[in-house]
């Protein structure tokens, strides 16, 4: 390792007899001199970098008189400007037997070669690049090879049965692509392999049993694929060496089973085992009893229910991780796991109950969530387990107070202890925990005021408070600038909504203050937050006018299609088309947008400049004093889908332009003064139900005018010329065009079978003759009896 840097040393090309150049690890700026083609004796060539950012580049012309080169290293090198021809330049080096080309921003991946010169090759990494093409077949032709690394691209297409010519292969990475299809049955060719990554592909279908032929495998890599069918003892019939399995992914659809018998002894000895979304209950996996060597288990979604079985506990395995997350065990967990320095436990979405278990120092981060533990946190938990740094505890049973004590958790990252029964005053401790970046104590019945200790945890992103009791006024937050989500929501905090927050929160995307007590105006400096995307002010007391700033919140005023995505445990509340709708963190929420200051005392007019934030969704201003038209151009809002502007003092006409809100799907305009005609085409079509206009007697020419007779009056049209306007005579030619095709149809559809089909004509006129015959039969009946009455 070198730690070189500034231009590349020309003069270096002038070592003719040079025969073992390293400058690996080195940064370097500018251009490789291409006078480096003089070295005509080099063996050994690594200009690899650590720097994913070093400016150094370079073109390949002057490797054509490096013939003896055996091993070449470019990780890192821009190697943009020869993308094209990166395979040609290399073919000229017969002697090659490693190349190492990632991360070199390359792009073209030739499908075709006419010749292949560089057969010796048993190293080849091409890792990290652009290539958006399929496998080539010149690569088959390397029958040497060893190593294949074609990790962090995007390479399209199936696998093909010739991946069984490369018989010498012993490491095999195709992690990271777009491959499709599934393994070819060719791939039991493979003997030597040791080493197999097809993780993060579009791969599916059954995996062939030729798998089980692999008696070199060691690592066996496939996650994050759409397998199916089932897995069997035959997959793993010579597989003695494996020590790591890792298949399934986390869609939570079940199309893998492991239809392994009770008794089955694996002729393995695992030391990783992670499987997702991979059936292997309804009973815990017995074929686990004789794998006494593993350090990490992962059994995700896998339908097992039952207890943690006494011979699983007596493996006295030394663990790195265990998770068990989302199957039905229960019962409580037992305290007698050892784990290794630095490990993590995940219980989460299962249904174990008791007290909340506690081991030992080594584990950093805890996920219990979602169960039904109940009772306090243990009082010793800063003492048994000081190293936490992630503690996720929320949704289950538990109650009492926050202990005091968690203040000892100084090393604590993340706290989620949402939706228990916690109740009692949040203790103030959080200056013992500076790295913090995460609070989630919603859904509670905690109490008092927000202690002014957490306006100091500058590493904060994400804090919710939301649905306690929690009252008083907002501490500052103005040292919180990382923060990216603040959620308040459902307490009874009241004051005025703090200013600091637009003024220290550049980084703010979700901002909830609903159904609390606030007063006084909306802050301008809210207007400044350019990454917010949901905004929900509803169900306070605030007043004034809603700002014309409003306008300035750039990211909902985008065309950019930039997310913002989360990774938090935890769900977010948000009323949308007159429903509560709960999003997770780790889900769609990212892709919401919504600015809710409904239910308050705002007045004045809806300001135009609104109606510029083109990406937002919902828009709910209803239940205020607003007055003063809607705006014009509020048809620019084109990604709207649920607009709710009821219960104001607006007046005026719908504007138009509302016809092109092409997504709006939840439209709520009720109880205001407006007036003139309800707009008819596109969306209007499907807007019939009445309560959607209601309480607005001036409004007139309803989608459907059965709705509305009981809220108008027929028009009077008066006579003469231009008594009827256009519309009116375009509705009268659509009824008589109408009638006619209607008439057309009936008439052909009855008489015109007729007259083309003699048996059905005949059996017609024959049921006629009867009907006659039957009335007239009726007719004298009644005579008769008529005349004998008199």
């Amino acid at each position: 390792m070198n730690f070189f840097e500034g231009v590349f040393p020309s003069f270096i090309g002038s070592l003719e007899k040079l025969k073992y150049l390293d400058l690996s690890g080195s940064y370097f700026v500018g251009v490789i001199p291409p006078n480096l083609g003089n070295l005509s004796r080099l063996l050994y060539l690594d200009l690899s970098t650590l720097y994913r950012d070093n400016p150094i580049e370079t073109d390949l012309q002057w490797l054509a008189t490096l013939s003896s080169l055996k091993y070449l290293n470019l990780e890192g090198v821009n190697l943009t400007k020869t993308t094209s021809y990166w395979l040609p330049a290399i073919n000229m080096l017969p002697s090659l037997v490693e190349l190492r080309l990632p991360s070199c921003s390359l792009s073209m991946l030739p499908l075709t070669l006419p010749s292949i010169n560089f057969t010796s090759l048993s190293v080849l990494d091409l890792s990290d690049n652009k290539f958006n093409s399929t496998i080539p077949p010149w690569l088959f032709n390397l029958t040497k090879l060893e190593m294949l690394d074609f990790e962090f691209n995007r390479l399209t297409g199936k696998l093909p049965d010739s991946l069984g010519y490369l018989k010498s292969l012993r490491y095999l990475n195709l992690s990271s692509n777009l491959l499709e299809g599934s393994i070819p049955k060719s791939i039991g060719n493979l003997t030597s392999l040791e080493e197999f990554n097809l993780e993060t592909n579009q791969m599916s279908g059954i995996i062939p049993e030729s798998l089980g032929e692999l008696s070199s495998l060691v690592s066996l890599d496939i996650y994050d694929n759409t397998w199916e069918g089932a897995i069997t003892k035959a997959h793993f019939a010579k597989l003695g060496g494996l020590r790591k399995v890792s298949i399934g992914n986390y869609v939570r659809n079940i199309p893998l089973v492991f239809n392994i018998s009770s008794d089955w002894i694996p002729p393995f000895k695992l030391r990783y085992l992670e499987t997702a979304s991979c059936q292997l209950g309804p009973k815990f996996p017995t074929w686990l009893r004789n794998q006494t060597q593993l350090t990490m288990v992962v059994l995700y979604s896998a339908r097992i229910s039952g207890t943690i079985p006494d011979w699983f506990l007596q493996l006295d395995l030394q663990l790195d991780g265990l998770e068990f997350v989302d199957n039905q065990l229960s019962g409580r967990v037992p305290n007698s796991f050892r784990f290794s320095y630095d490990s993590f436990v995940d219980l989460s979405s299962n249904r174990f109950e008791g007290p909340l278990p506690l081991w030992s120092s080594n584990i950093s981060r805890l996920y219990l969530r979602d169960n039904l533990f109940s009772g306090p946190i243990p009082h010793n938990i800063g003492q048994v387990m000081p190293n936490l740094t992630y503690l996720d505890i929320s949704t289950n049973s538990l109650s009492g107070s926050i202990p005091l004590f968690l203040g000892n958790l100084s090393q604590l990252e993340a706290i989620l202890i949402s939706n228990n029964l916690f109740s009692g005053e949040v203790p103030h401790f959080w200056n013992n925990m500076p790295s913090l970046f995460c609070i989630e104590l919603s859904n509670n019945s905690l109490s008092g005021t927000i202690p002014r200790s957490l306006g100091s945890l500058t590493s904060l992103e994400f804090l919710g408070l939301s649905s306690n009791n929690f009252s008083g006024e907002v501490p500052s937050l103005k040292n919180c600038t990382h923060l990216r989500i603040l959620d308040l929501g459902d307490n009874k905090f009241s004051g005025p909504i703090p200013a600091s927050i637009g003024e220290s929160m550049p980084n703010l995307q979700i901002l909830s203050l609903r159904s609390n007590s606030f007063t006084g105006s909306i802050p301008l400096k809210l207007c400044g937050l350019s990454a917010l995307h949901i905004l929900d002010f509803s169900h306070n007391n605030l007043s004034g006018n809603i700002p014309h700033c409003i306008g300035n919140l750039s990211y909902l005023k985008s065309e950019s299609t930039d997310y913002y995505s989360y990774d938090y445990s935890g769900r977010f509340e948000l009323v949308s088309k007159g429903r509560v709708f709960v999003y997770d963190y780790g889900s769609i929420l990212y892709l919401v947008t919504s600015v809710d200051l409904s239910d308050n005392k705002l007045s004045g007019e809806i300001p135009i400049e609104l109606t510029s934030l083109i990406k937002l969704g919902t828009l709910n201003l209803s239940m205020n004093h607003l007055t003063g038209n809607i705006p014009a151009n509020i048809g620019n809002l084109e990604s709207i889908e649920t607009l709710d502007l009821s219960l104001n003092k607006l007046s005026g006409s719908i504007p138009q332009s509302m016809v092109n809100l092409t997504f709006l799907n939840h439209l709520n305009l009720s109880y205001n003064n407006l007036s003139g005609k309800i707009p008819t085409s596109n969306q209007f079509q499907t807007f019939v139900d009445p309560s959607i206009y209601e309480g607005n007697p001036g409004l007139s020419s309803c989608p459907l005018p059965i709705v509305c007779q009981d809220n108008e009056e027929a028009p009077q049209v008066p006579s003469g010329d231009g008594g009827e306007d256009d519309d009116s005579k375009l509705e009268k030619l659509q009824f008589v065009i109408s009638l006619v095709i209607g008439f057309c149809a009936g008439f052909w559809g009855v008489f015109g079978t007729l007259a083309m089909k003699r048996s059905w004509r005949y059996a017609y006129f024959h049921f006629l003759d009867k009907v006659k015959d039957a009335v007239l039969y009726f007719v004298s009946a009644i005579g008769t009896y008529l005349q004998k009455r008199s």
